[in-house]
């Protein structure tokens, strides 16, 4: 485990030379890879170099306590509790730090909810979702911005894709990636039968601008009008953006705004950060770390979460735990991320303890 940190903060510290390299600047390809991977360590090393300090001051502490000066022998005795007991904390919290996701720490994200199978009902299970995301992101003082959507002529919504940023928003969202289902009885049931729908909910890490560099010569832009549910038109202008990433085949849209330029900027963030994600999935999926296997690949396909109406219960099954849906809803789905956090982070230090 020392060695695994002592390389760490030796590449760290190549790193931070990199960065102010000349020559290294000049190359804006060599400059972002440099930037991401100096980001990806900067918490871990942060942590680390807290756990040296602590040490140090542990140790001089106790060579003053065996010494012969009984002031110094007083003072170093009353503070040496109070160290270890910081030293000890610093090493929980750098295990987390070495288990967790790499982009943990992020303070921006883009979300998207897509309607799945059950037709209306799904597309109206969308706007639920987006309105309990809305009122938790509130509740959190998190920032959420909304960069497409596609409503429906009911109400709902076949696709939305959203902007959250603040105080540890990927750390905890992340875990809102998968399949949600629900059951309840669709305000057009006649005969009250409970019905299942299903949409499904992706979490992405959003890049810097540094870390992800996009020229126009790398995707096609096409240019549409926007348009509501019926086909009605919100605006007469070609105002809509459609961009395709020409290597990946990646496709966004932005209608939301009626400035071509705004819409522009937002659909560059989302093909930015699924190019981010494409490339950080990939990186994943090489290595068979402890982390993956116990926790998970995060597969958007998995069901993770049934909303049951009629019982007013949300049941988690990666934890296996219920809530009160209603309160959920109503914003209180922190009360969900904690327990998935506490979860994550026990099965994490499990991990990092046993190959240690």
């Amino acid at each position: 485990m020392r060695d695994e940190l002592e390389e760490k903060l030796a590449r760290f510290e190549t790193l931070e030379r990199d960065l102010a390299d000349p020559v290294i600047q000049t190359d804006p390809q060599k400059m972002a890879a440099v930037a991401r991977e100096h980001g990806v360590l900067a918490r871990v090393v942060s942590r680390y170099r807290g756990l040296l300090d602590l040490e140090k001051q542990v140790e001089e502490n106790r060579e003053l306590a065996a010494g012969d000066d009984d002031e110094l022998r007083g003072l170093a005795e009353a503070e040496l509790e109070e160290l270890e007991a910081k030293r000890d904390q610093q090493w929980e919290t750098l295990l987390d730090s070495l288990g967790a996701d790499e982009d943990a720490d992020r303070r921006r994200c883009i979300m998207e909810l897509r309607a799945g199978t059950g037709g209306d009902e799904a597309a109206l299970f969308v706007r639920d979702l987006y309105e309990m995301y809305r009122r938790c992101a509130a509740a959190e003082s998190w920032t959420i911005e909304l960069l497409d959507a596609s409503p429906t002529e009911l109400g709902g919504f076949k696709e939305i894709v959203l902007g959250i940023s603040g105080e540890d928003v990927f750390r905890r969202l992340e875990f809102e990636s998968g399949g949600h289902r629900v059951q309840r009885v669709p305000d057009t049931e006649t005969k009250g039968r409970i019905h299942t729908s299903a949409a499904t909910v992706a979490v992405m890490p959003e890049p810097e601008d540094v870390e992800v560099s996009i020229s126009p010569d790398e995707y096609r832009k096409d240019l549409f009008c926007a348009s509501g549910p019926g086909g009605q038109h919100v605006n007469k202008t070609a105002s809509a953006v459609r961009l395709t990433h020409l290597e990946t085949g990646i496709v966004v849209q932005c209608q939301d705004e009626k400035s071509q330029h705004k819409n522009l900027a937002k659909a560059l963030r989302v093909l930015k950060t699924r190019l981010y994600e494409r490339q950080r999935q990939a990186e994943h999926d090489k290595r068979a770390s402890a982390r993956k296997s116990l926790v998970g690949s995060g597969d958007r396909s998995q069901r993770i979460r049934t909303y049951n109406f009629p019982q007013n219960r949300l049941t988690d099954h990666r934890i296996n735990q219920s809530f009160t849906l209603d309160q959920v809803l109503a914003g209180r789905l922190t009360l969900v991320l904690g327990a998935l956090v506490e979860h994550e982070r026990a099965l994490i230090r499990s991990a990092v303890q046993a190959s240690a």
